[in-house]
């Protein structure tokens, strides 16, 4: 004779001592979200590992997410023979869950759920949700962008995602002594320009991948895989532009968070003045990136207190 599923676990949901429903379905699909993490980013799991234990896990929900649409957009999907149409559909319906969770702190699906459990506790609205999917449909299209069409997307694609992290880490500060209405007005433009920075490096880290294999050109007038050493030059200054102005508010962030943020500033920065050393012909062709023997020297000069935000160790330079 078989049971169900219900009369199997129905006895056990009964028990005082079982954990609550919501709480255990948070907590698996938490742990989802950190696997997702280690397996697309290791340095991203890096400087995660310098957070506090619940902002580590609320950075983590974000990122899933991200790193769900992303592969919506340029991954599995792709692979599973999906075409442009329902990749929109997709990206339609995982936006639609997504603000539902909000409302409703449940979805059926777990990565969803992590991030809206994290997003209301820690007051990331529907606001910051919308021109991230914006973003990802606006790369299903492939039309080149002109220079207003690219702030747009960086915004909802980078900005947006630097914003959320910032709730995260005001909402973990225990010893703040401002109100996080006001912190948040100092600090969000900060957040904005190093989200910036960390996408403009992207983009010309993968200049060939975006440009000959995916057909985008995120760089107006650069979009046949071909980059000057004018143009390379160009770009790598706006980078340390943003990351000059992110600076400040790295050195704003609460105390526990904002080791993490440094390591994450001093690899990106080690990366811009890999980019800058790089000829043009070579970035537009290889991937350049940062040795794992830079990365764990970085990471020790932030653990000695080093780091950028101490006004030591790796410099922007001009």
């Amino acid at each position: 004779m078989s049971l169900s599923l219900k009369s199997r676990i129905g006895p056990r949901a009964g028990r005082h001592d079982a954990p609550d429903p919501l709480a255990r379905y948070s907590s698996a699909a938490s742990a989802g979200s950190v696997v997702i993490i280690r397996r697309y980013s290791t340095s991203f799991s890096l400087a995660c590992r310098l957070l506090p234990r619940s902002a580590r896990q609320d950075i983590a929900n974000v990122y899933a997410l991200v790193r769900l649409a992303d592969e919506v957009v340029d991954g599995a999907a792709a692979h599973a023979g999906f075409s442009v149409e329902e990749v929109l559909a997709c990206l339609d319906g995982l936006e639609q869950e997504t603000l539902l969770a909000l409302d409703r702190g449940y979805s059926a699906n777990p990565v969803v759920h992590a991030f809206a459990e994290t997003a209301r506790r820690t007051g990331i609205d529907p606001a910051l949700v919308t021109p991230f999917f914006a973003s990802m449909r606006r790369d299903c299209v492939a039309v080149p962008h002109t220079a207003d069409s690219v702030e747009t997307y960086i915004y909802g694609s980078a900005e947006v995602v630097g914003l959320m992290c910032l709730r995260v880490f005001l909402s973990a500060d225990e010893d703040a002594r401002e109100s996080p209405a006001g912190r948040w007005e100092e600090l969000a433009e900060p957040a904005r320009r190093l989200g910036a920075a960390f996408q403009k490096v992207n983009f010309l880290r993968d200049l060939c991948e975006d440009t000959v294999e995916l057909g985008r050109g995120y760089f107006p007038g650069i979009e046949d895989g071909t980059l000057t050493e004018t143009q390379k030059n160009v770009l790598v200054d706006g980078i340390r532009d943003d990351l000059r102005a992110a600076l400040p508010g790295v050195r704003r962030l609460p105390a526990s968070c904002r080791k993490a943020v440094e390591l994450a500033y001093a690899l990106f920065a080690a990366l811009t003045d890999r980019l800058a050393a790089t000829p043009a012909a070579v970035v537009a062709h290889e991937r350049v990136r940062v040795p794992g023997r830079e990365k764990a020297c970085l990471a020790g000069a932030v653990l000695l207190g080093l780091g950028p935000a101490r006004g030591a160790g790796r410099q922007v330079s001009a």
